[in-house]
This record gives structure tokens, sequence and C-alpha cells, in this order.
């Protein structure tokens, strides 16, 4: 905080119980308004998010995506009409007709922070423990990018990340897995702010978390403190531990706030307040007692406007200030300067595709695992934004190359490589905060069995349409030895139910090029890359541009009497397959069908030509083969799990083999000589 804001923002404990008090009453309204929502949290909170707000964060309503701003999360989002409450009173793009909707279908005021819907929202938080997760990945970007950019008398990266979290927050498994993270990377420009009321939605915390939350902090190598009574107007002990805790350079930091949750409310301190609106007689009745007309609603005294307003003015003019320092940085640095906006911006480097390699049917095949490696690379060095690390499984997955051999860490904040540790779902919550800072495109890495333990974060990741990119390895049962508890079956159905959430399992070399400049180009949503162990064959007619398309046809005959479609390592199975058919004197047509909602996203025309009316289609896919039937007559595929053995026999044991495939589209043919039924749907 500058000392031109401590002044500005100074006032007298009267007066700020006078702020604190309209926040709590405004958030506990815009529950009461909608019938529903959570007032206990906010009302606790209040004095918290006034501290932060208007003496120590910097931020400017009027230019909400500032790079330099400080950035907030509010971890438990439940808690979000207290985030909403200071966005109106500070001048964001919230009014409070904004705050009368809450709750209500296409408000900007949603029941949990969803990014990209309110200005001033970082993250969409909601899942307990995925904010503060967030939050370390919002600190590891600020820490690299200012080491990638910041010259001296130039600090154009330069925030802090400040989070309040819950205790259900810090019951998840995610945020220990962040917070050990955090503090083994010595994180020392996030702080934490932990409500602790000692309430859950069940009751008192006592009926299951007893634990010493910052001991276990301390364990992880973070800075503690802790403020005792988180509820008084004075604020001074609760300002001078975030002062103190942005001293800390060298560790994150939390600070043990205790509060009552539905602070003033007849049922305060109960768990009673958490998740039910006071009701109108209650939040009059406490208007009335804390000097506000008990009749009316949603009312702001202009003394405490007038005192949000001036934040604002001091935020804007903080804006200005570094908008004048960028210029003279872009006049003295100019390169570095175009750099920072391309990247903020969230654009690709000009002709970054030429780096994808391309493959014919002459060049050795690998595993897609092996060929994604070959792939890195090249677009390591050619897209410098793009960083991230595996889940200690880099021997395995092969994602460190030369252009991103430095490891991001302490000593080197300008690594690009990221050791997450066995840390899968942290790992995914994290890399969500690296793409919710900008300037970065992240990657996240390790078996694809293991995005079940990640799948909240991967949803969120959808939601927030943040591009991410998971390049996961040992997709099917073909990986072998390690059996049935590593081998995915359900996972990809599971990945491919999320909207908006790109999976693309690609079948050779040129279709593994093709999938990364789908998950590059996509800057509206995660991409899932699946990757072979075992090794595959580069195929002719597959390329880079057609994976684009989701489906397409690898190869043809005239008078076809079926289509063998497939994805991975499958698709040279199919190959094999129609060749023996072709013998047989049976014509058939094979479909590499990388990713399904490429697929969907073309136009009929395209759809109907690729699966034409009348021609059965069997699909092979060594994974479940739930949603086949969109697309196909017949499968073969899993309805059970794997087995324990050579990855080639345990794909022969299970159906996937010439003979099989062979056998299975005869008998399809013939069921179907008469024609089979159209696969298509109307579209209404």
């Amino acid at each position: 905080m500058s000392a031109e804001k401590k002044i500005a923002m100074s006032g007298g404990t009267a007066f700020a119980q006078q702020c604190i008090n309209t926040v709590r009453i405004i958030a506990a309204e815009t529950v009461q308004g909608a019938n529903s929502g959570h007032p206990g949290a906010p009302m606790g909170c209040a004095p918290m998010a006034h501290v932060l707000f208007s003496e120590i964060m910097k931020f400017s309503p009027s230019n909400p995506k500032w790079p330099s701003r400080d950035r907030f999360v509010l971890s438990n989002g439940h808690a979000c009409a207290l985030q909403y409450t200071m966005l109106h009173l500070l001048g964001y793009n919230v009014t409070l007709d904004d705050l009368k909707n809450f709750r209500q279908v296409g408000s900007i005021t949603p029941g949990h922070p969803e990014v990209g819907i309110t200005d001033g929202v970082e993250v969409s938080t909601g899942p307990l423990g995925q904010g503060l997760s967030n939050a370390v990945g919002l600190a590891i970007a600020e820490t690299h990018l200012a080491a990638k950019f910041n010259k001296p008398d130039f600090p154009i990266v330069d925030n802090f990340t400040y989070v309040i979290c819950g205790d259900g927050c810090l019951q998840e498994g995610v945020t220990s897995e962040a917070s050990s993270l955090a503090g083994h990377l010595g994180l020392g420009k996030l702080i934490v702010l932990y409500d602790d009321n000692l309430i859950t939605i069940d009751g008192d915390t006592e009926l299951s978390f007893s634990e010493d939350v910052l001991k276990r902090y301390e364990a992880y190598g973070w800075h503690t403190q802790t403020v005792a009574d988180g509820n008084t107007a004075d604020t001074a002990a609760l300002t001078a531990a975030i002062k103190a805790a942005q001293g800390v350079t060298d560790k994150p930091s939390i600070i043990k706030v205790r509060t009552i949750i539905g602070y003033g409310a007849k049922l305060q301190g109960t768990g009673k307040v958490h998740g039910a609106p006071l009701g109108d007689d209650d939040i009059a009745r406490i208007k009335g007692e804390w000097g506000f007309d008990p009749a009316s609603k949603f009312v702001i005294a202009p003394d405490v406007q007038d005192y949000y307003n001036r934040a604002k003015v001091i935020g804007d003019g903080e804006q200005a200030k570094w908008a004048e320092m960028f210029a003279k940085y872009q006049a003295a640095f100019p390169a570095e300067a175009a750099e920072f906006m391309r990247t903020m911006a969230g654009d690709l480097p000009a002709g970054w595709e030429n780096a994808l390699p391309t493959f014919t049917p002459a060049d050795k095949g690998d595993a897609t695992r092996k060929v994604s490696q070959q792939v890195l690379e090249k677009l390591v060095p050619a897209v410098p934004e793009f960083l991230g690390g595996s889940a200690d499984l880099t021997p395995s997955n092969l994602t460190r190359v030369d252009g991103n051999s430095i490891d991001y860490s302490r000593a080197a904040r300008d690594g690009r490589y990221l050791r997450f540790g066995v840390r899968e779902h942290g790992m995914c919550a994290v890399v969500n905060g690296l793409a919710a800072y900008g300037g970065i495109i992240p990657f996240g890495s390790t078996f694809v069995v293991f995005a079940g333990y990640a799948l909240g974060a991967m949803r969120v990741a959808a939601l927030s349409h943040f591009r991410v990119v998971y390049i996961y390895t040992h997709d099917s049962i073909g990986l072998g030895e390690d059996g049935p508890t590593h081998q995915p079956i359900e996972t990809l159905a599971s990945l491919r139910s999320i909207p908006n959430f790109q999976v693309i399992r690609p079948a050779d070399g040129n279709e593994t090029s093709g999938a990364y400049k789908m998950a590059l180009e996509k800057k509206t949503g995660p991409t899932f890359l699946a990757l072979s162990r075992q090794g595959l064959p580069n195929l002719a007619g597959s390329s880079i541009d057609a994976v684009a398309k989701g489906a397409y046809v690898l190869q043809d005959a005239d008078d076809k009497k079926v289509v063998l479609v497939g994805s991975g390592s499958e698709v040279s199975l199919c190959v094999k397959a129609a060749d023996v058919l072709k013998a047989k004197g049976i014509a058939s047509r094979v479909v590499s069908f990388p990713c399904w909602d490429a697929f969907n996203a073309q136009s009929a025309e395209y759809r109907a030509s690729v699966f034409p009316d009348g021609v059965p289609v069997l699909s092979v896919e060594a994974l479940s083969t739930l949603g086949w039937e969109k697309y196909a007559h017949a499968h073969i595929g899993m309805t059970t799990f794997g087995a324990s053995g050579k990855g080639g026999d345990v794909m022969k044991h299970f159906g996937f083999s010439v003979d099989n495939v062979v056998d299975k589209a005869t008998k399809l043919v013939e069921f179907y000589k008469s024609g089979a039924p159209s696969l298509s749907r109307p579209e209404f």
C-alpha cells in the first residue's frame, strides 16, 4: 500500500465500523433477495475484505485486467455475496441491480464466482480448495513473469496474491497438495487469510476437524500468524499481520483470523447461518441495532460510498503510474515490451506452427508419448510462454526437453519446468492459476488413469475457459504390465463428457503434431492429449490439419461395405484389418477419429460424408465403449477392467487383434446386408 493510499483511506474506528457493517448488511440483503445463498461467511469476513480492499491491495476498477494488479481469490466461493458487495462499493461493473439479481439466470452475480462473468473475479471458486490452490499458480506466474520481463527500475510485474479461505478449503486434499508445493517453492508474495469461524455445514468443526492448522502449515514451510479477534472494527491487528506477511519474502503466509460466522445475526456462531438466508425480520433487527434504517434496503450512506470511491480513485491512479512506467519500458526495451503485450493478450508467436514436425510412413514409428517429446523439442523454443511439468512422471511423460530443461525453483524463477511431485490434483489446480494470471500457456502431465485424481480441477478449467494442456500418457490397456490399476477404461468417456473439454487421442506422428496445434490454438478451454506407451506406425493419409476435423477418412475404397473407425493405437489396427478384408473381397473405409468435440462441431454434411448412410460402422478403441453408439453400429472396446501382462498380449486377450476386427466386421456386413440404419440425428 502506498503512503498516499494510507493517508487518504485512514479513518476512525467508529467510521470503520459503519463501513464494515454496511458490507455485512448489503451482503445479507443480497442473499435474502435471492432467498438463496450463504450470508454467514460474508458477515464474518467483512472486516478482512474491508482491510484488503481499502487499505492493502492495489487494483483498478476502471482497468480490471491491469497486469500488475494484486490478485484476490475468494476460495470459499459460497461467500461470494461479500465479493460482489465489495466490487459494487469499489466501482467495478457491479450495480445494485446486479446485487438484487443475485443467483438469477443471466445475472453477473452467479451463485459462486465465475471468471469471465464478473469483472474483478480472477478464478472460478465454489468447489472448496480450488481457489487457494489456484492462488499458488497465480503466485508462481507472478514470480516467473517478473523474472522474465522485469528490468532494473522497471518492475512491470509486481503484485501480491491474497486469498480468503475457510475451514472447508483447508480440509480438502487439493489444498494440502498445493500448499505443500507453495512452501517448497518459497512463494513469499502469497498471503492467505484463514477464516477460522469454527463452523462447517454439519456443525462445529470439532465434529471432524481438530488439527492445528498453523502447525501443519508451518511444517509445509509457511510463515504463520494469528489474529485473535477478526470481528472488531479496530482492524489494526489484522492490518499489522498482513504487513508482516508482506515482509516475509521467502515463505508464503497464512494468517488465522478468528471470526464469528453470521456476525450480528440471531443465530450467529452456528451452522444455521451458513447456507440459508437470515430472514427479513432478523436483518431488520440487525440494522436497527447497528443504527441503520430497518425499513430501507440496499442503502449505502454517502460517506461510506465516498470512502470506497476514494479507494477506486487511488487504485486507478496506481494503474496510471504503472502505464506511465510501462511506456518508458517500451521505449527502453521494445522487444521485451512487445513480447509482454503479446503473451498477456494470449496471442501466439507469428509462424509458431511452422515448428511442428511432420512425418511420413517411411519415418520410424514410435509411441505417441515419444513423438510428443519430439514435438515439444521444436515447440517449446517456438512458444516461450508454454511451460509446465509432470506429477513425478517426467521420465515416462517425456515432457522435459532442451528448451525447458531449467527447473522453476526458488533460485531459478525463470525456469520453465515445474516439478509438481506426486500431487496430481494440486498440479491441475495450480496450472489453472497459471492460466488465470495471463502470459502463460501451462501444461501438466501424468498417466491418463490418474486424471481421476484431478477431475475437480479439470472441470473448473473447462468452466473457466482456461487454455490448459494436459499431456497424459499410458492411454489404454496397451500399457501392459502395470495392470488394471493403471489401465484407463472409463477415463476418456468421463473426460469427453465434460463441456468445453477437448480430448484428443492421436494415432501417429502427424496427428500428435496436429493435437498440439489444436491445443495451443484453443484459447477458450483446456485440451487433454491421450498418448500411447506402445509404438505406433506413421500412417499414410494422416496430416496435421486433418486432426482439426475431429474425424477424417484415412483410407478409402470404392463400393465400401463397412467403415472401421478408431482412435489412437487402434487406427493402425483398423488399417491392417482393412487390408485383410480387402483380400476377402470386402471393401472398407478406415476413419481416424482423434477428437469427438471437433468432429461434432463440423457441418452435418461433413459428418455424413465421413459416415455415409447405409454403410455399417465398427468402432475399435481399447477403452470404454460408452459414447461410441452415436458414431457406430457395433463396437470392439472394453466393458471390464484390464489385466496385467505384456501389452500386446493384453490387447489380443481383449479382442484387439486383426483377426477379431476382421471377424466382427464380416459379421457386421452380413447383419446389415440390406443397409445399415442412419447414424444421423435431426438437429432442431
